[in-house]
């Protein structure tokens, strides 16, 4: 069970309940400005004369660039400032960016105005990150973000087939609209019910050398740059897979008429690995948990490269491959998010914003390597996940310096506890 110290509970002003479900609309602005016009992405690139069908990818890649980039500012001022105001006028922007995209009338206009809804919804990963620390902790943060998560995760679950209805009543530009609606009820929602949950006194001064301090503490501690380059890998993962699901499914697959449906089965088991994140992560801890995950995706990635190389992939042999290791990484992202940011609490707002910026930015590349080299097999992703498992694995190697599935400080057991075991 939860237990929020008494002055986070006051300053929230959003009962345990609320407070979970608005992290989780937080998270879903930026969700379905991924997600939501994935359906669209053949109708925009025709209309504005992409020029190959992998340079559709782009509109996915410029938002997270954006999305990277943004980061960096986000938190020194809501470390400086409270995290009410910078969500209030991010959201506001983000509004704003997608009435633009909406109004683009070529592909580069668009992919403009995509990096300025990176920009601006990037605050909602920093301030998430940075409120839900506020209150929370160690194991007790890993399980709010994964209660978060899990509620999240439906988004994709669901963003495309909503992609899907909008077009179906008009042009891709309704898509944009729609992101614009909701970002404008999450920030009447904030406006009315959320509290500034960093108390005056904890602020820290805006100076060139607090910032310094800052940013060299984050990026020299072990744990801090360890699990966020390797929450950057996985991330790569699932923007890889966001990136090529569409041409996947449909060009190789031959299944475009059914890939809502099939991208709601993979965004599924991710949302059911961070519910079982959720129940197990208090008991079984983050290491064991995500350190399994990182196997088990190296496993099903070797697996992938066999049955492709024995010439029997399939629709359905790739759906269960693919959602299997959408699982593992389920199991790693928060967890790696938590780790990363347990030595760095005292400066959460900053520490969230550099990690946040190696995060995306070091997913943009993974992703954006991965889905470039799409060649109209499954080859790419396959080798794609095995690097990503192995460079995880590596990263967690460094950190805890060889002590697998437990902190790297733990006092080791006894023989008595041992045998007893």
């Amino acid at each position: 069970m939860m237990h929020p110290t008494p002055h986070a509970t006051a300053q929230a002003g959003l009962g345990r309940r609320e407070f979970i479900v608005f992290i989780a609309a937080m998270m879903a602005v930026n969700a379905l400005g991924v997600d939501l016009m994935l359906p669209a992405l053949p109708a925009i690139g025709a209309e504005l004369q992409a020029a190959t069908a992998n340079s559709r990818q782009w509109i996915i890649s410029a938002y997270m660039f954006g999305f990277g980039i943004g980061q960096l500012v986000y938190g020194p001022l809501a470390d400086r400032y409270g995290r009410r105001p910078i969500l209030l006028a991010t959201l506001a922007g983000f509004v704003g960016a997608s009435i633009f995209a909406a109004s683009s009338a070529t592909f580069t206009a668009l992919i403009c105005a995509r990096i300025l809804q990176g920009l601006m919804s990037a605050s909602t990963r920093v301030l998430a990150v940075a409120i839900v620390r506020d209150r929370f902790s160690g194991r007790q943060m890993a399980k709010t973000l994964s209660i978060a998560q899990m509620i999240f995760f439906l988004v994709p679950i669901l963003a495309p087939s909503l992609g899907q209805v909008l077009l179906a009543f008009g042009p891709w530009r309704f898509i944009f609209y729609a992101l614009a609606g909701f970002a404008a009820f999450v920030l009447a929602w904030a406006a009315i019910r959320l509290s500034e949950t960093l108390a005056v006194e904890r602020r820290t001064a805006l100076s060139l050398g607090s910032l310094r301090s800052a940013y060299r503490l984050t990026l020299t501690n072990r744990s801090s740059i360890g699990y966020a380059v390797a929450a950057s890998l996985t991330f790569g993962g699932i923007l890889a897979f966001v990136s090529l699901a569409q041409q996947v499914f449909g060009e190789q697959f031959g299944a475009g008429d059914r890939f809502t449906v099939l991208f709601a089965v993979c965004a599924f088991a991710m949302g059911c690995a961070s519910f079982a994140n959720s129940r197990l992560v208090e008991r079984l801890g983050t290491r064991l948990i995500s350190q399994a995950g990182v196997f088990a995706l190296i496993a099903l990635s070797l697996v992938h490269l066999a049955v492709i190389a024995g010439g029997i992939e399939t629709l359905w042999t790739f759906i269960a491959i693919q959602a299997l290791s959408m699982t593992c990484i389920g199991l790693c992202g928060s967890n790696f998010g938590a780790m990363a940011m347990e030595p760095v609490g005292h400066i959460a707002g900053t520490a969230s914003s550099v990690q946040g910026f190696i995060t995306s930015l070091g997913a943009v590349a993974v992703g954006s390597l991965i889905g470039q080299a799409y060649d109209g097999s499954t080859v790419p992703l396959a080798i794609g996940y095995l690097s990503i498992g192995l460079g995880a694995l590596g990263c967690v190697y460094l950190v805890e310096g060889g002590f697998w599935f437990q902190a790297r400080n733990a006092a080791p057991r006894s023989p008595i506890a041992k045998r007893s075991h």
